[in-house]
């Protein structure tokens, strides 16, 4: 996890969050074969298939006429092939943001990872960057009612700028509007465009430096062969 599970790691966290800016945005598109070739060679034949699963779910969830349609059809895909393990066990480090790839063949992943995975496969099929945020939560453990919080990321999904984003969630199998989702309180929004510092689509994008781990990832993600 990126944050600690008390309130003053996310005090620590909010003058590096002011200075986001993302110079790199995401274009929806890729090279399935350099694709398949950079999963294949870091994790073997073996992980062939699942990325022919991937690509055949990109190319349903891009068929498909509905949004509310596509952000289950994806949901429902990475929330139950992945299991969840911390970075430490699967990556060997304390905070490790993986790309769809990775996620891929590794199999075992956080909550950022699950995040990051949706986000890039709803972007491969179409879905425009300004529909889809990446959101930074405390999360209630047990419920609304719980005083114990922990760290979590989780992706809004929002059908127009003024509409309430819908939420991606690999705690939660049921994607639900935010309102439905008082055991989740923001602390900061991002995306390949910018970040805010809540969850509303219709305000501005604040600037000033990269997140250096979010700028690594979007890297590492257009070597393997994201557009």
């Amino acid at each position: 996890m990126i944050l600690q599970t008390n309130s003053r790691a996310y005090v620590q966290l909010l003058p590096l969050v002011a200075l986001l800016l993302f110079s790199w945005v995401y274009a929806a598109g890729f090279d399935a074969d350099k694709l398949a070739k950079t999963l294949t060679q870091r994790f073997g034949a073996a992980a062939a298939p699942k990325f022919r699963d991937w690509q055949k779910l990109v190319a349903d969830t891009e068929a498909m006429d509905d949004p509310e349609s596509q952000i289950k059809r994806v949901n429902e895909f990475w929330n139950k092939r992945m299991r969840f393990m911390e970075d430490k066990e699967a990556w060997g480090e304390d905070d490790y943001w993986a790309t769809p790839m990775e996620s891929l063949g590794q199999g075992k992943i956080d909550c950022e990872d699950f995040a990051i995975a949706k986000y890039f496969t709803l972007l491969s099929a179409g879905m425009d960057v300004t529909q889809l945020r990446l959101i930074y939560v405390k999360a209630k453990l047990g419920g609304a009612a719980s005083n114990i919080t922990q760290a979590h990321m989780v992706l809004a999904f929002y059908s127009d700028p003024e509409a309430e984003p819908e939420i991606l969630d690999n705690l939660l199998g049921e994607i639900r509007p935010a309102s439905r989702r008082s055991d989740l309180t923001p602390v900061f929004s991002f995306n390949g465009q910018g970040m805010w510092a809540g969850v509303s689509a219709s305000s501005g994008a604040s600037g000033g430096k990269r997140l250096s781990r979010w700028e690594d990832l979007l890297a590492r993600a257009h070597a393997e062969g994201f557009e």
